[in-house]
C-alpha cells in the first residue's frame, strides 16, 4: 500500500522543493523514491529532488507488506531500463501469475507483487489487468514510446485523482496533493447531490471542479506531449447473466471462492488482524481465518456503540469466544469529535456522509497503536449479497416486471415479518420509468428541492435538480446491485476506508471484492439472493454453516456500522452552532441561511426529525473552509 504522485508538463521545469511527498507520507512512511525524466536521461533516486530541469516527475510514498527489503522500492524499473512502474495496492495471486510468468522466460530478483506487476504488464500489455487479482492504482512510463499508462482495479477500492489541461498533466493518490497546484473551484454538480441527497464519489468528477479519478476497472494512457484526450476504457464491469445452478451447487461454489479469497487477502509478510463488528460479514471473515489456520494468533478490532439499541457488543463477544480470537474493543468518545473533526475532513478529501467515519477511524488508529499494519474488512458485501433492506423492494419489483404476480402473492405472505413501511413505496418507485421518478419525489416530498439550499445559485449552472438517472429492466435486484457497487453506496464506503486506514499507516484489504467472487455473484438467480422470505444473504448465509456461529447466520436484523448521530451533534451543540451561525457560513452562497438555522432549531426543539442534513451542513462548511474552496465558478 502507497501514495503516488505524478506531475507532466510540456516545458522543462524544476521539481526541486516539492512537498507532495509529505502530504502523502502517511500513506507510505516506510520508503520514499523519485524519477525525473526529461528528452535526455531518466534519473531514479530516493532523497530530495535535485534541482534540474525534467518534464516528468514521479514520486513515490512506501508501505511495505510483500518483500521488506530495498530491492523492492519503487520507482521499480525493468531489466532493459524502458518501463518504471509505481502502484499502490496488493497483487494476491502473484504467486501463480509469478509461476506463469517464469514458465514464459521472465527471471526476478525480488519475491515482491510489484515486479510481478511490471513483469505482467511487459508481458501482456493492458490485458494483464484482467489476470490480476487484488487493489491497486498502477502508473507505467513507457520511456520508448513516451507514455504513461494508468489504471484502477476493478472496484476501486485504490483512488487515483488527475487533472489535465493543456501544459500539464497532474495525478495522486488522494485530492489534497493535487490543491497545491491548483486553484480549487467547486463543482456545483457534484455539491447538490452532496448535500441533498448525502451522494459524493459517483462517476469520475469530485467536488473540485476539474479534478477527476479514475473510474473503477478503467485503465488510460497518455502520450508526454499531452495533445490527445485522456480517455478512460474499461476493462471490467460487473455483467448481468444468470447460471442456472442447483442452489446446494451454488452454495458449495460460493463456499469454495470465499475460503479461496481469504486464503488470498491473507498473504503478507506482516501480521494481518481484521475489524469485526458482529455482523454477518466480518464474522464471516473472522471465522474463515480460524476455519483456514485452527492455530493461527487472530487479532481483531471492534467499534462498540454506547447506545443499546446501536450496540453489537454481544455478538462481537459471540464470534470471539467462539472462534478464540484476540478481540480489542473501542469506545468513540463524542466529545473528542469537535477537536478531531478538522483532522478528519482533512484526511478524507471530500465530505462524508455521516459520524460513523469518526468511529471507523478511531479504531485504525488502535490497531495502528498495536503496530498492526494490515487489516481484513467486510466492504463490498452488503452491496454483493443484497444486504440492505431496500434489495428486498427491488427483489419484488422484479417479480412485478417479469408478471409473476404468484410468487409476488407468495413473498409477500412469507415475509410479512420482513417488510417495512416504506418497501412498498420503494417498490412503486423502482417501476416508475425514469421521467415520472422526480414527480413521485415531488408528490411524497412536496419537493425534490429542500427550502435551505439556495436555488437561484445551482439553477445559474443550468444544472437538472433531480435525482441521479436510474432505470430498470425486468432484473430490478441484479441491477440494483450493479449500481451499488458501482454508483452509489460503495465507492463512498471504500473511500472513507482507504482514508482512515491509510491516515495510520495501514493496509485495508476487502476479500469481498474480487472479480471471481462478483461474477459469480451476480450470475445467481434472485432468489438465492433476496429468499422468499425476505432473508437477505441467504445463498451466503447457508453457505457458511459450520463455519461462523448459527446465532449469527440466523440473524435478521442489521445495524452495521451506526453511531447516534443526534446524540453526538447534541454532545457538542455549542460547537456545531458556532459553525453554522459563523461568518464563513454565512457567506456560502449554496444556502438559505434563515432557512437553515429555523430547521436546526426546529430539531432541537424536537418540531422537526433528525436526519443526516444536520452533519452533511457542518460537514460542508468545514470541508470548503479548511480547503479554501472557491464558488466563484
Amino acid at each position: 500500500m502507497c501514495g503516488l504522485f505524478g506531475y507532466l508538463q510540456t516545458e522543462l521545469k524544476l521539481f526541486s522543493g516539492f512537498d507532495t511527498r509529505t502530504l502523502l507520507h502517511h500513506r507510505g512512511p516506510d520508503d520514499t523514491g523519485w524519477l525525473l525524466y526529461n528528452d535526455e536521461q531518466v534519473l531514479l533516486g530516493k532523497d530530495s529532488l535535485p534541482a534540474i530541469p525534467a518534464n516528468l516527475c514521479m514520486l513515490h510514498k512506501r508501505l511495505s507488506i510483500l518483500d521488506l527489503q530495498a530491492h523492492s522500492a519503487q520507482p521499480m524499473v525493468c531489466a532493459k531500463q524502458r518501463y518504471y512502474l509505481i502502484f499502490n495496492g496488493e497483487i494476491y495471486n502473484h504467486l501463480e501469475l509469478k509461476k506463469e510468468l517464469v514458465e514464459r522466460g521472465f527471471s526476478f530478483q525480488t519475491s515482491s507483487d510489484t515486479e510481478v506487476l511490471l513483469n505482467a504488464y511487459i508481458c501482456w500489455g493492458k490485458a494483464c489487468l484482467t489476470k490480476l487479482t487484488g487493489m491497486f492504482a498502477l502508473v507505467i512510463f513507457d520511456r520508448s514510446a513516451r507514455k504513461l499508462f494508468f489504471a484502477r482495479d476493478p472496484f476501486g477500492i485504490k483512488p487515483l485523482y488527475y487533472f489535465k489541461s493543456d501544459q500539464k498533466f497532474i495525478f495522486a493518490s488522494e485530492l489534497k496533493a493535487l490543491l497545491p497546484h491548483l486553484q480549487p473551484n467547486i463543482n456545483p454538480h457534484r455539491l447538490f447531490h452532496y448535500l441533498r441527497s448525502g451522494l459524493t464519489d459517483f462517476h469520475d468528477e469530485t467536488l473540485i471542479a476539474g479534478i477527476k479519478q479514475l473510474p473503477a476497472g478503467h485503465y488510460a494512457e497518455l502520450e508526454l506531449d499531452l495533445k490527445q484526450t485522456f480517455a478512460p476504457k474499461a476493462f471490467w464491469q460487473p455483467k448481468l447473466q444468470t447460471h442456472e445452478l442447483s442452489f446446494r451447487d451454488a452454495t458449495n461454489t460460493l463456499r469454495e471462492k470465499f475460503l479461496n479469497s481469504i486464503a488470498l487477502h491473507l498473504r503478507s509478510d506482516v501480521q494481518v488482524a481484521a475489524a469485526l463488528s458482529g455482523g454477518i460479514d466480518s464474522s464471516a471473515i473472522v471465522s474463515s481465518i480460524r476455519y483456514l489456520h485452527p492455530k493461527r494468533d487472530i487479532q481483531t478490532y471492534s467499534y462498540i456503540a454506547a447506545d443499546t439499541a446501536l450496540t453489537e457488543e454481544h455478538w462481537v463477544d459471540l464470534v470471539s469466544q467462539q472462534t478464540n480470537i484476540v478481540n480489542h474493543k473501542i469506545f468513540a468518545d463524542p466529545t473528542e469529535l469537535s477537536s478531531n473533526l478538522e483532522e478528519l475532513i482533512l484526511l478524507q478529501d471530500e465530505p462524508f456522509g455521516s459520524s460513523s467515519i469518526y468511529a471507523q477511524q478511531q479504531v485504525f488508529k488502535r490497531a495502528a497503536s498495536h503496530g498492526i499494519k494490515v487489516m481484513l474488512d467486510g466492504q463490498g458485501a452488503d452491496e454483493l449479497l443484497g444486504g440492505y433492506h431496500f434489495y428486498f423492494a427491488a427483489r419484488l419489483a422484479s417479480l412485478v416486471k417479469k408478471g409473476q404476480f404468484h410468487k409476488v402473492a407468495q413473498v409477500l405472505w412469507q415475509s410479512r415479518a420482513s417488510l417495512k413501511s416504506d418497501t412498498l413505496l420503494r417498490v412503486f418507485y423502482y417501476l416508475l420509468p425514469y421521467k415520472w421518478q422526480l414527480p413521485f419525489h415531488k408528490l411524497i416530498k412536496k419537493s425534490y428541492l429542500p427550502e435551505w439550499l439556495n436555488s437561484s445559485w445551482f439553477t445559474q449552472f443550468n444544472l437538472a435538480l433531480e435525482p441521479l438517472k436510474t432505470s430498470y429492466d425486468k432484473n430490478v435486484l441484479q441491477e440494483e446491485l450493479v449500481h451499488t457497487l458501482g454508483q452509489s453506496s460503495l465507492p463512498m464506503l471504500l473511500r472513507y476506508a482507504d482514508r482512515n486506514s491509510m491516515a495510520y499507516s495501514i493496509e485495508s484489504r476487502v476479500p469481498f471484492l474480487t472479480t471471481d467472487l462478483a461474477d459469480f455473484i451476480l450470475s445467481l438467480p434472485e432468489k438465492y439472493i433476496v429468499s422468499n422470505s425476505g432473508l437477505s444473504k441467504a445463498i451466503f448465509r447457508e453457505a457458511m454453516r459450520g463455519i461462523v456461529p448459527q446465532a449469527i447466520l440466523n440473524r435478521r436484523d442489521k445495524i452495521g456500522f451506526a453511531t447516534p448521530e443526534k446524540n453526538w451533534l447534541l454532545t457538542i451543540k455549542p460547537w456545531v452552532e458556532n459553525i453554522l451561525h459563523s461568518d464563513y457560513a454565512q457567506s456560502l452562497p449554496v444556502f438559505n441561511h434563515q432557512v437553515l438555522r429555523t430547521e436546526w432549531n426546529q430539531m432541537l426543539a424536537g418540531q422537526k426529525g433528525f436526519d443526516l442534513r444536520y452533519w452533511r451542513w457542518l460537514n460542508f462548511i468545514k470541508w470548503s473552509q479548511l480547503n479554501a474552496v472557491r464558488f466563484n465558478v
